[in-house]
């Protein structure tokens, strides 16, 4: 096989959740300039329609879904209507996520909750929703969307403890469900991305952008193109030999 055919997309149909702005939207565009059908799935419909729309401009295949992670019942229409309207699932990136800066001794169940609700428990809820669809056809990619903040503590002037956690959590689900799913020929992987601008992100990088580039080796934040080939090495055959596998796309961050 040619080396472009591995991570040539075509016929495939990806869910993106989240995908409607920063990392998701870089994925999702990534997966469909590669060859794949998109389904954008997040709570905000205005903003996925609008991200749908500007991707059609290069004649994506996209359909736009309301889906909030954290219900059960909106996951199972997502891959209802997925199904309806496409015939199958073949990607699924769990993009969507938040999170909540707190003291540990100051945050509230019901903020850790929401925390841990969306960025772990809707993933496992995603991936068992789309393992009914995928492990009967005996193939499958899905890419869990963690954090560097994941893999080790952090200095005190960061507080978010929840989404450390749950991007954790998140690593080593990624890495047990690969293990459970290989018979079904289905690749389980993460993506652990660095400091990337984004709504999410913005308000802690703009309080000290200088004393965080100086802990990343290459000396910049992520930007619009750096997530692109992570996406679809891990949604191609390019990876069929690659499951349980955190990359990590830092600037080297996590190399000093």
């Amino acid at each position: 096989m040619h080396v472009r055919e591995l991570f040539d997309l075509s016929g495939r149909v990806a869910i993106v959740t989240g995908g409607s702005i920063g990392l998701g939207r870089q994925m999702a565009e990534a997966v469909s300039e590669a060859g794949a059908k998109l389904v954008l799935c997040a709570r905000n419909k205005e903003r996925c329609d609008l991200a749908a729309a500007e991707l059609r401009k290069t004649d994506a295949d996209v359909l736009s879904l309301t889906c909030d992670v954290r219900k059960p019942e909106s996951i199972q229409g997502v891959v209802e209507q997925t199904m309806a309207h496409f015939g199958r699932i073949d990607i699924l990136i769990n993009n969507a996520g938040t999170s909540w800066g707190a003291p540990i001794e100051e945050l509230k169940i019901e903020q850790w909750n929401k925390v841990m609700d969306t960025n772990m428990t809707g993933a496992f809820l995603f991936c068992q929703a789309v393992g009914k669809v995928m492990t009967p056809q005996k193939s499958g990619k899905i890419i869990n969307i963690a954090s560097v903040a994941g893999l080790r503590g952090s200095p005190p002037e960061f507080q978010a403890i929840g989404y450390q956690a749950s991007k954790g959590a998140l690593i080593a689900f990624t890495k047990d469900l690969a293990c459970k799913w290989a018979m079904y020929n289905i690749n389980v992987n993460a993506i652990a991305p660095g400091w990337f601008p984004t709504n999410m992100s913005g308000v802690v990088i703009g309080r000290d952008p200088e004393g965080l580039l100086r802990r990343i080796p290459l000396h910049r934040f992520g930007g619009e193109q750096d997530l692109k080939g992570a996406a679809v090495f891990l949604a191609s055959a390019a990876s069929d030999y690659v499951t349980g596998h955190t990359l990590v796309v830092d600037g080297g961050q996590t190399a000093w």
